[in-house]
């Protein structure tokens, strides 16, 4: 799998906040305890993606989380629009027509590409009632083998499919994991979850992080806890 030079990269901690100041405050109480921050809908849409912006001018790393999927044109503007604002990572659903939109609207860009195979809330039952046939691993290992053949960077599964992806995109790829929870939280709507040890035990690259976090009296601890029980 990819190094990284600095084991706090590994840690993502979703701004899943309502507003630019709240998600300010956090990084600010968080400091030098984590590099790296997610921006998905809610903050997103409310001022998040000039917030990115900001943060990646001050030398953090951002993952802007909106799962685009829509005809390959829009994907494709859309993402180089998006290349702009200085991130690291973007998602797009793993739809292959999506997917190779979105590596295209990246190119020449230092933005990678991240495709979701399952969302980490779907359990089989749900994915039966959206429609899939499949059973919901074996719909992450299809989707990831077409990331791969599409050029995408990396894969968005659950850490319980982790060792499936990786046989699919192989050794060079990224995978990146939400659902995840240190030992005693809460699990919220997430229902295929790890720890961060054994998402990390398992071959993850970086672990997706929130309301552990974002909820703490001390997120700046949770913050070093986390990443220490990752190394």
């Amino acid at each position: 799998m990819p190094e990284l030079q600095d084991p706090r990269d590994r840690l993502i901690v979703a701004l899943d906040l309502a507003d630019v100041a709240a998600a300010e405050a956090l990084v600010e109480r968080i400091g030098d305890a984590a590099t790296f921050y997610k921006i998905g809908y809610r903050l997103g849409y409310a001022g998040g993606l000039d917030f990115a912006a900001r943060l990646a001018r001050r030398g953090l790393k951002t993952f802007i989380d909106l799962k685009l999927h829509d005809i390959g044109n829009t994907v494709e503007e859309g993402v180089r629009s998006l290349s702009g604002l200085g991130a690291t990572f973007l998602t797009v659903h793993a739809y292959p027509q999506t997917m190779r939109a979105a590596v295209r609207g990246a190119a020449g860009s230092g933005l990678k590409i991240l495709a979701v195979t399952v969302l980490t809330s779907y359990d089989e039952a749900d994915a039966r009632e959206a429609g899939y046939a499949l059973p919901v691993a074996d719909l992450v290992a299809l989707r990831a083998r077409q990331a791969a053949e599409a050029g995408i960077d990396g894969i968005v599964c659950s850490a319980a499919e982790a060792v499936s992806v990786r046989g699919e995109i192989g050794p060079d790829r990224l995978i990146v994991t939400p659902g995840i929870r240190p030992a005693g939280a809460s699990l919220g709507d997430q229902k295929r979850v790890m720890t961060p040890g054994e998402a990390r035990a398992a071959g993850i690259d970086h672990v997706v992080v929130g309301r552990p976090i974002t909820g703490a009296d001390d997120p700046r601890d949770v913050a070093q806890r986390i990443v220490a029980e990752m190394a």
